[in-house]
């Protein structure tokens, strides 16, 4: 992968959905709850007015509409600003 995030935008992997079962029955994808936790895998350099604080390997919270999914090499990404990141985990 060769996504090189522009300004206060991160690059982010979602953690995966976790697999819940009611009495038996199997969840479909469609039906989980998107994960709200991830791991930052690249980030701009920021802006002049606000610094990239987040780093490469971060475990970040961020909100549950944040973000733009992309679909890479198989995997499903979310790009967003720095703002839209509610915490850092660690």
């Amino acid at each position: 992968m060769n996504i090189k995030p522009l300004a206060d935008r991160v690059l982010i992997l979602p953690a995966p959905a976790e697999e819940k079962t009611i009495g038996g029955i199997i969840i479909p994808d469609t039906a989980k709850e998107k994960p709200l936790k991830g791991e930052v895998v690249a980030v701009g350099n920021g802006t002049k007015d606000e610094e990239m604080v987040l780093k490469v390997g971060d475990t970040v919270l961020y909100g549950k509409y944040a973000g733009t999914e992309l679909d890479m090499d198989g995997a499903k990404y979310l790009i967003m600003r720095q703002s839209d990141v509610l915490a850092v985990l660690g």
